[in-house]
């Protein structure tokens, strides 16, 4: 262990052994105790140190200020990468050692109100400044205690603003203003990081001003820049293991607060039962994101997570049918772009199954091409009201 290091403990045990405030002047007494002189900017050095270890995200913390930033990744004490939409970074920041990332790791759950231990050793939770924390801790975790940071914006992009950055074109923008104006429900679906909660904000910050959106998530992430949100919050179970409101709970609530749009920010469980349901009820131009490999693999998801909530097949399928009326299908380019790779239509075979049609199709070169299902698209947004 460096001598750095092992003066930080040091005094990390002097303090801990002596209540009262974190001071430079009480930092200087634990050092002068050690027996050897210091100077002041040491004394600065070991305060900004300790200072950084008690309050906010640590040594993570000039990464968080860092602009563009959207994730903060730490693998265990040697590693910590950063992403600032242009793919994974690794950067200079290191931890002194495993003890350092888990005690970080359990300061942050602690601000959020949760426990993470080796009872529990992992944890999901927004914190109070709005990014998302996941934490897993070793030995369950290699190469030591993971820490996964989402950073939110702190202004929504604008569905201009994905055009300048290359997500969708100019053309392509059109049609989804379109699909908005003329709500229609969709799903947003992509794979981890694609930017599904992007461009779904960008798009309900087209809706009518007019309009009441009701957005309900497991953990608040999305932040349209709409005048009229309603946002409903999921909540795990305390310390005792009581207190739990999951999404669907709030799908349901959110059908009782008059939406004139009911969004779902994250599909992934039950709660996909009670969106088809109320989509099929006159809610119209509801939305929700969903991880999935390709638009064509959406209708195999929803019946996946329609089955483990006890909507058998069939139903699943005539749900999704009539509920939904277009998918947008994002992917993470190999340059970290994220890009709106395809928009499908679902259309009901005479099983009763559902598939997906391509209505547009953007390729490598980026440029949009009309699919087999552009005329069954075009047909619906006319359709409107």
């Amino acid at each position: 262990m460096t001598t750095q290091a092992t003066d930080l403990e040091t005094v990390r045990d002097r303090l801990a052994r002596t209540p009262g405030a974190l001071t430079p002047h009480r930092v200087a007494e634990a050092l002068r105790e050690t027996g050897r002189p210091v100077g002041d900017a040491e004394v600065l050095a070991v305060y900004e140190t300790l200072r950084r270890d008690v309050v906010g995200a640590g040594p993570l913390e000039p990464l968080l200020r860092t602009p563009h930033v959207t994730d903060v990744l730490v693998n265990g004490a040697e590693q910590v990468f950063l992403d600032r939409g242009q793919g994974l970074e690794l950067t200079t920041v290191r931890f002194p050692d495993e003890e350092s990332v888990r005690r970080l790791a359990q300061r942050l759950a602690a601000l959020g109100g949760r426990r993470l231990d080796d009872a529990t050793p992992y944890v999901d939770l927004r914190l109070p400044d709005g990014s998302r924390f996941h934490a897993v801790l070793a030995p369950l975790a290699r190469p030591g205690t993971v820490i996964s940071l989402r950073v939110p914006r702190r202004q929504a992009f604008t569905l201009d603003e994905l055009v300048e950055h290359g997500t969708v074109d100019a053309a392509t923008a059109e049609l989804l203003d379109a699909i908005v104006t003329a709500r229609l429900a969709f799903l947003v679906s992509g794979g981890t990081g694609s930017g599904k909660t992007t461009l779904l904000a960008a798009l309900l910050a087209r809706v009518d001003p007019a309009e009441r959106l009701v957005v309900v998530e497991d953990a608040s992430e999305l932040r349209p820049d709409h005048p009229h949100i309603v946002a409903l919050e999921g909540r795990p179970a305390n310390l005792e293991g009581a207190g739990a409101v999951d999404v669907r709970t709030l799908v349901r609530q959110a059908l009782r607060m008059r939406p004139d749009r009911l969004v779902v920010g994250e599909v992934r469980g039950a709660e996909v039962v009670d969106l088809l349901a109320a989509l099929n009820t006159g809610h119209e131009g509801g939305c929700g994101t969903l991880h999935a490999n390709s638009a064509l693999d959406v209708p195999a998801r929803v019946e996946a997570l329609a089955l483990a909530a006890g909507l058998g097949r069939a139903a699943a399928h005539s749900q999704l049918a009539s509920a939904v009326d277009v998918v947008l299908h994002l992917v993470r380019g190999a340059d970290g772009v994220r890009r709106l790779r395809q928009v499908a239509v679902p259309a009901r075979g005479d099983d009763g199954l559902v598939s997906m049609a391509s209505a547009l199709d953007v390729g490598p070169d980026a440029r949009p091409r009309p699919g087999p299902a552009a005329g069954l698209l075009a047909d619906r947004i006319r359709a409107a009201p």
